[in-house]
């Protein structure tokens, strides 16, 4: 027999817990249950981004990440406040590496404005008083509001805030079916109807959803991003953030510099294709039937060169070789060397939506919704920062109401 909830979320990660508290305060006295496939709070993107709380300046003004952005990160840090969470407000430089870089920071500086984020073009001298050891050709950024986190204390916190209101987490309880004429879904821990579902699985989410008739038009691909950090006595080299010019065509920031909260400095990520949704090592989270879809899908995009993917997908693979990964560091700090790089056990996956239609990566947040279901595709940075802001309007648009 099935268990009867007024609201099913199906996955744990921030953007789940988020959407879970959004609803119970809406909804008090509403049944709430959160199915998680894993047997642990999140266990992917979640619980392995670098902790950035970004201001907002890399998207467009008609954009829901730009809407949701800024807003989000600073109901984090009030968050953060409330419930005695440490966090640095340490602030970001962007720098260009070479004089096609100068107008992508004309563009950010107008993203900026249009989003009310705090930014500041610099001269070279400029940067240098923020980031001593930073290499920038003639100019670059400043975002003030840039702050890092522990991301796991946020996410542990927000469990602990939703089991003491009475949301119930099952674990251990992967999606197996979808009956939603019935509002009916079958899980490795039972049945569960709902009055409505909220899929918000992450890298799962494109294959739940079109078990209910959405995700049409897309599907998942992985990519993988590999960090290392700084040697301990070469931590001093960076005081808080520094960022590359990013192609403003590509969801993907380039490899970067983070002092995240405890005072290790990490350089990463890659965006290398990945041939699993969990392909965290080499060989580890590859499975055959998967792999070879995504591998079918990674072919067709090379082929179609949309965006010029081949040179990203070159550019990446060659960073799994510590000399290619030192280079891009390199444009950043040009005095690093290979000995101040450490192996790091901090690797990530990125979900990355892909319109089948177009053959292109899509670069803000999808969400499909119908009567009872609502389905969030593509939950990718910053969604961390956004979490606060965007289940507002996760709930707003299952609910009819108006948007953030």
């Amino acid at each position: 027999m099935a268990k009867s909830y007024d609201f099913v979320i199906i996955g744990a990660g921030i953007v789940g817990l988020s959407v879970a508290r959004e609803l119970n305060k809406r909804h008090p006295n509403s049944s709430i249950v959160i199915l998680e496939k894993e047997l642990d709070i999140g266990r992917h993107a979640s619980g392995r981004n670098s902790g950035v709380m970004h201001s907002g300046v890399y998207y467009g003004s008609t954009t829901l990440k730009a809407k949701v952005c800024s807003l989000g990160a600073a109901r984090m840090r009030d968050f953060a406040d409330e419930y005695e969470i440490s966090y640095k407000k340490v602030g970001k430089v962007i720098i260009a590496s070479s004089a096609e870089d100068l107008p992508t920071l004309d563009t950010l500086l107008t993203n900026a404005k249009n989003n009310g984020v705090q930014a500041e073009r610099l001269d070279v001298q400029g940067v240098k008083e923020i980031e001593p050891y930073a290499s920038a050709y003639e100019a670059g950024i400043y975002c003030p509001d840039t702050a890092v986190i522990d991301s796991k204390a946020i996410i542990n916190k927000l469990r602990e805030i939703l089991e003491e209101q009475g949301v119930e987490f099952v674990y251990g309880a992967p999606i197996r079916t979808a009956r939603p004429n019935k509002c009916l879904i079958e899980t490795a821990q039972g049945k569960f109807s709902y009055e409505f579902l909220y899929n918000c699985a992450g890298a799962g989410a494109d294959l739940i959803a079109k078990m209910f008739g959405h995700a049409g038009n897309y599907t998942l691909v992985p990519f993988k991003g590999i960090y290392y950090k700084l040697r301990v006595d070469k931590r001093h080299l960076v005081n808080g953030n520094i960022y590359p010019v990013p192609n403003v065509e590509l969801p993907f920031l380039g490899v970067h510099l983070t002092k995240v909260i405890n005072g290790e400095v990490y350089l990463g990520p890659t965006a290398i294709p990945a041939l699993g949704r969990e392909n965290y090592g080499i060989f580890k989270g590859i499975k055959l039937s998967e792999s070879f879809t995504i591998g079918r899908q990674l072919i067709s995009m090379y082929k179609a060169n949309r965006e010029n993917f081949r040179r990203l997908a070159h550019e990446e693979m060659k960073k799994y070789y510590k000399p290619f990964f030192l280079s891009a560091a390199q444009k950043l700090i040009r005095t690093l060397q290979s000995g101040d790089l450490e192996s790091s056990n901090k690797i990530g996956i990125r979900p990355q939506l892909v319109n089948l239609k177009t053959q292109t990566l899509e670069m803000d947040y999808i969400v499909e919704k119908d009567e009872r279901t609502l389905h969030v595709l593509n939950s990718i940075s910053p969604a961390f920062t956004s979490s606060l802001a965007f289940c507002e309007y996760i709930v707003d648009q299952a609910e009819g109401t108006k948007p953030v």
